[in-house]
């Protein structure tokens, strides 16, 4: 995503804090600092000095790596170089970033292979340090995740895009048999004409039509196009989870929350000075790869459970106040909670010149939304660049004053 952002020239439009620190769980209720660099290992006050010298001479010598061994599954690499279960398990799960249990292969859906896991670091290691005010491998927008869609969304209308707000599709027009796409109809009534259409996949299309098709917000999809689930929860506290990072990740791999834990949990906090909540409160996302709803909302409860104080609702024995929090000075008390569950569905159009845009997944970065965005952009564009570079005299047009400028 940087890579694009730079492109394009959409930082010009953003800010951006780093996320401070990471953390993993080790599975003892503490979370420790992960070591992924030269001088976090230093640092690091959970790792012997075997560990230290054992994960610095592996990162040094990880592009060493025989023919034959990158198929194997990543976790049989790691073992064969001598790394102890501990280091296997902060690679694995706070580096590469796997979902799920990558010691089970027999249980595993998503068995990284030594090659994934290779470019995996690979990104990582590049990403630390990378800009002066950043010392991690993650940045994070001021004001939110969104600002990435406004920025993406001004540069294009500076190139000729044109965008209808408050105006929805409410029907697609066909033609007389029915079969082939030709155009939308607006709640306006207006009805606009084009050769191709891209929709959100939340739209539901009905495969038999009439002229025009009536078309509509639905999440019920077939279970043949379910993918699997991801559980999310939101978090609001008065405290950070470590008082020394206002902004940080924490890993909960699995089997560390309880045995039967066989995908990692990941949680990323964030404060007010990066502009997505009052000052003094903090704002916390929780995320796991999940089979069903049950199983996704015992994993966020247990790792809600390991990072806060549950508040006390009133009662005669605390004089009628509200949300008192049973006092610890490890955890920070948890004001307000919600867990919802989010279907990974994979989308085909009913028709030729119709369209979906990926969902959002399960991952904290865009590899893959990004991939399947360029994908379809050939597929509409074949003979044109994905993003051209931005040229100095584009960027001087677009300084902020355009009538262009939303």
């Amino acid at each position: 995503m940087i890579e694009l952002i730079l492109k394009t020239g959409i930082n010009q439009y953003m800010e951006f804090k780093s996320v401070d620190a990471s953390f993993v769980s080790s599975g003892e209720g503490k979370l420790e600092s992960v070591p992924d660099s030269r001088s976090a290992i230093f640092k690091s006050r959970s790792l012997l000095g075997p560990e230290k010298y054992q994960l610095m001479n592996f990162f040094k010598h990880v592009q060493g790596i025989f023919e034959e061994d990158l198929e194997i599954p990543f976790v049989e690499f790691l073992t064969k170089r001598g790394l102890s279960q501990k280091l296997k398990s902060i690679i694995l799960y706070t580096i590469a970033w796997a979902d799920h249990d990558q010691e089970n292969l027999e249980l595993c859906k998503d068995v990284i292979s030594t090659k994934s896991g290779i470019n995996r670091l690979t990104l990582y290691h590049s990403s630390i340090g990378r800009f002066p005010n950043a010392n991690g491998a993650v940045i994070y927008p001021i004001y939110g995740q969104g600002e990435l869609s406004q920025a993406f969304c001004r540069r294009a209308a500076v190139k000729g895009c044109i965008y209808v707000l408050r105006m929805p599709v409410i029907a697609l027009l066909m033609d007389k048999d029915g079969r082939t796409y030709q155009g939308v109809r607006l709640a306006s009534g207006q009805e606009l004409t084009s050769p191709q259409l891209i929709l959100a996949p939340s739209f539901a299309i009905p495969t038999t039509s009439p002229r025009a098709v009536e078309v509509k917000i639905s999440n019920d999809k077939s279970p043949s196009d379910a993918e699997g689930k991801v559980a999310r929860g939101i978090c609001i506290a008065k405290n950070s989870i470590k008082p020394e990072a206002a902004n940080c990740l924490v890993f909960f791999p699995p089997r560390s929350l309880y045995p039967e834990q066989i995908t990692s949990v990941r949680v990323l906090q964030l404060s007010s000075n990066v502009g997505v909540c009052p000052p003094k409160t903090f704002v916390t996302y929780l995320s796991a790869v999940c089979d069903d709803a049950v199983e996704g909302k015992k994993l966020l409860n247990a790792a809600i459970n390991a990072l806060f104080s549950m508040a006390v609702s009133s009662s005669p024995e605390n004089n009628g106040i509200d949300n008192l929090c049973e006092h610890t000075e490890e955890k920070p008390c948890l004001l307000w909670s919600a867990l919802y569950i989010q279907d990974l569905t994979k989308f085909h159009g009913v028709y030729d010149s119709i369209r979906f845009t990926p969902m959002p997944d399960e991952h904290l970065h865009y590899d893959d939304i990004l991939d399947a965005t360029e994908k379809l952009f050939k597929e509409l564009f074949p003979n044109e660049d994905f993003f051209t570079v931005t040229s100095e005299s584009e960027e001087r047009l677009d300084d902020g004053n355009t009538e262009l400028d939303p």
